[in-house]
């Protein structure tokens, strides 16, 4: 579907994009990764035909970037990071005002979409309020419906869930999973549980350049160390549990991470050759009359990839 061949974008004598390349396939939800500044952005505006790149190729279903731009903005919806509404308007107004300038002229094609979008991001009720009365999250869904109004066959999110609440960020990914199914997406965070629970596949970008790129699975499974084990207990101070758990093995880094309180003390236990311990920690608090309040392991991989990847140094 979108052929990259080393892209490159200078401002002035600072390069924002080194080098990227890359292939998106069809149907695939592909995370672009990476710390603030790391040329997420750059990248998808030259996608999109918004910048023209220093140098470099884009060919987005065999056509080129900017030879072929108008054909293939027809095939791209983009939602930057600042969705550009219209707050004084009412969203059913908005909305039928982007679908007059995309070119749905026929008055009851028009209705019939913006139902199609009203269902698909969860705008039925609040078509009738002024965007600008609108939380982040319902103005996020909003700017979504604008980008998916022409069905196209490729979404370009920028930082969709940046600023959002918990519920908000789980609403918007249920969205973009809905639509993951018919279309080819590509967005960007800087969230790692975002693009672990939302993406086929995840680029990690750093200093304008590829340096990770591979399907989630693939890239949790090839760091081997640091299985982490939370651990939440009741009835015992924190000096108890350390004593007890130190004698499990002399490989077990036990760690609090949080102040006790009214008896309940949590705490981190990590490995650092992966192995899940838990079995043995259960069997020691079994011994007294703690209450295991939580014994859970949990996989740190894209984390340490991340932070491996993206450090100054690195």
């Amino acid at each position: 579907m979108i052929e990259v061949q080393k892209l490159t974008k200078y401002y002035n004598d600072f390069c924002a994009v080194d080098g990227i390349s890359m292939t998106i396939h069809k149907g695939e939800i592909l995370g672009l990764l990476g710390p603030n500044g790391a040329g997420k952005t750059t990248t998808l505006r030259m996608l999109t035909g918004y910048f023209r790149p220093t140098s470099g190729t884009i060919k987005i279903k065999e056509m080129h970037m900017p030879e072929d731009a108008i054909k293939i903005k027809s095939l791209i919806g983009y939602l930057p990071e600042s969705a550009p509404l219209y707050h004084s308007m009412l969203v059913y107004d908005y909305l039928n005002y982007v679908a007059k300038i995309k070119g749905i002229d026929d008055k009851e094609k028009r209705y019939d979409r913006l139902l199609q979008l009203s269902d698909l991001c969860g705008l039925s009720d609040i078509m009738a309020k002024p965007i600008g009365n609108l939380s982040k999250g319902l103005k996020q869904r909003v700017g979504i419906a604008h980008a998916m109004m022409t069905d196209p066959e490729i979404l370009i999110l920028d930082e969709p869930t940046s600023g959002l609440d918990p519920n908000q960020i789980a609403e918007i990914r249920d969205i973009i999973k809905r639509i993951g199914k018919e279309k080819t997406i590509i967005f960007s965070t800087h969230i790692l549980s975002e693009a672990e629970a939302t993406c086929d596949r995840i680029a990690i970008i750093n200093n304008g350049r590829v340096v990770a790129d591979d399907t989630t699975a693939k890239l949790t499974q090839s760091v081997t160390q640091g299985a982490v084990i939370k651990l939440t207990v009741s009835g015992a101070s924190r000096d108890q549990v350390f004593e007890r758990l130190s004698t499990i093995d002399p490989g077990l880094e036990i760690k609090d991470i949080a102040p006790p309180e009214d008896g309940v003390v949590c705490f981190e236990l990590s490995t650092p050759d992966n192995r899940d311990l838990r079995s043995q920690i259960y069997l020691k608090i079994k011994e007294t009359d703690w209450i295991i309040l939580q014994l859970a392991k949990e996989s740190q991989a894209l984390e340490k990839i991340f932070r491996n990847l993206t450090r100054e140094d690195a």
